[in-house]
């Protein structure tokens, strides 16, 4: 029995990868800003122009001149000629002067020669073309200025930037409409075994359908890239090199479903040393579950062994080659998996020297203040998928302790 693979931390494994990828990020492409949730831009952008272009009211009342309010009191009133409106999306086609003012809707131009805008609750009719003012306004009271939002040439977002809603908000109102971003990366993923049948198949005695196709299929589209199911290769190396490599001529990125152990019948290994320099970097991960994981580089392009078991297999995968995904397309800071703090129901057991990663089912107990956010281990084998299913997250053990316990209060890492 040969000796099991050295192995390394999951973090320091991803390090040791990304150092060795190619600087320059994906292509881009162009792209409808309606279309570019979620992908990367590939140049920075500046403003075109002034955000507002033109000074808006930000309350509904009446613009006016600041000067003309100041000492207004409710004993002691300023009193107003109303001189017209600025209707919503309309020029000012009216000006107020010594005394005069113009009613303002939130967001409409303010009429010419207006500073400060004050808000209706702060006025009282006196006829239908006077009003008298209760409290006095500052110059810029109420108004948003010209720029105030952003300046022309302003830098807008920089290049690497994961694009949100917000910021597809930001760039139409400056009229951008098309944006270049970074090339989706295409993912080859490869299942291998004997025992692996495509899921619409009846399994004979001793087969499983094949689960990892597309559970890292889907992954690769939640981290925003493009999957190329390969299908199922045999345990014959010829028959997986062959496929590896159409795979690679095809995709950014390889990844391997199952064959990463050291089973004689486990080929992933010696697949991604033969289809190129510089090969397997990693054969191994301090992790559980996930040990067997591989790590490679062939060509400039990372290539990837994920373990047959599928919690095993999903679990790499978000730690190793979902960073990867988003650090070809030059993402400078790839979101993380939300997570939220919860109190251990039991004690988790582990091993100093390898992090557990452990799926917990997330419930309350308790009612108001006294409401209390608890996590309920899910214990299950790496190869029974719907100990996924039936959990709501991950806690981890971390590498330098032997075990979590009851009542202790976990970060839960949410799917």
């Amino acid at each position: 029995m040969p000796e099991f693979f050295n192995v390394l931390p999951p973090a320091q494994a991803l390090q040791g990868l990304l150092e060795l990828l190619p600087r320059s990020p994906l292509a881009g492409e162009s792209v409808a800003v309606a279309d570019a949730l979620g992908r990367i831009t590939a140049a920075p952008l500046t403003a075109p122009e002034d955000l507002p272009a033109f000074p808006r009211s930000a309350m509904d009342g009446f613009s006016l001149r600041a000067a003309d309010t100041f000492g207004a009191s409710e004993g002691l009133p300023a009193y107003f000629s109303l001189v017209g409106e600025v209707p919503m999306g309309m020029d000012a086609a009216v000006s107020v002067g010594l005394g005069e003012a113009a009613v303002a809707y939130t967001g409409g131009m303010l009429a010419g020669h207006a500073d400060a805008v004050v808000m209706v609750e702060n006025t009282q009719p006196v006829d239908a073309v006077t009003i008298e003012v209760v409290r006095p306004v500052a110059p810029g009271e109420n108004v948003v200025q010209p720029g105030e939002d952003v300046r022309a040439g302003e830098p807008l977002l920089p290049a690497g930037h994961l694009l949100r809603p917000q910021d597809l908000g930001g760039l139409t109102a400056l009229g951008i409409t098309r944006i270049t971003v970074a090339r989706r990366p295409k993912v080859a993923i490869l299942a291998m075994g004997d025992e692996v049948v495509a899921p619409e198949s009846i399994p004979s005695p001793g087969q499983i359908r094949d689960v990892n196709s597309y559970t890292v299929a889907a992954q690769v589209r939640q981290a925003g890239g493009i999957p190329i199911l390969l299908g199922i290769a045999p345990d014959d190396y010829g028959t997986q090199l062959a496929a590896a490599g159409r795979g690679l001529e095809q995709a950014d990125v390889l990844v391997c479903s199952a064959g990463s152990s050291v089973s004689s019948r486990d080929l992933t290994a010696d697949l991604i040393n033969g289809l190129g320099e510089p090969g397997v970097l990693v054969h191994g991960l301090s992790l559980r579950p996930g040990k067997p994981a591989i790590v490679g580089l062939v060509g400039g392009k990372p290539a990837f062994g994920l373990p047959g078991n599928p919690v095993s297999a999903m679990i790499v995968f978000d730690l190793l080659v979902r960073p990867v995904l988003y650090h070809l397309c030059g993402c400078t800071a790839p979101p993380e998996p939300a997570t939220v703090a919860a109190r251990l129901t039991q004690d988790i057991a582990s091993a100093p020297g390898r992090e557990d990663y452990i799926p917990v089912r997330l419930f309350t107990q308790g009612n108001g203040p006294e409401e209390e956010r608890l996590a309920e281990p899910v214990f299950g084998k790496s190869n029974l998928i719907y100990t996924l299913i039936r959990a709501d997250g991950l806690v981890l053990a971390p590498l330098d302790q032997a075990g979590l316990y009851a009542g202790e209060r976990v970060a839960v890492r949410l799917f």
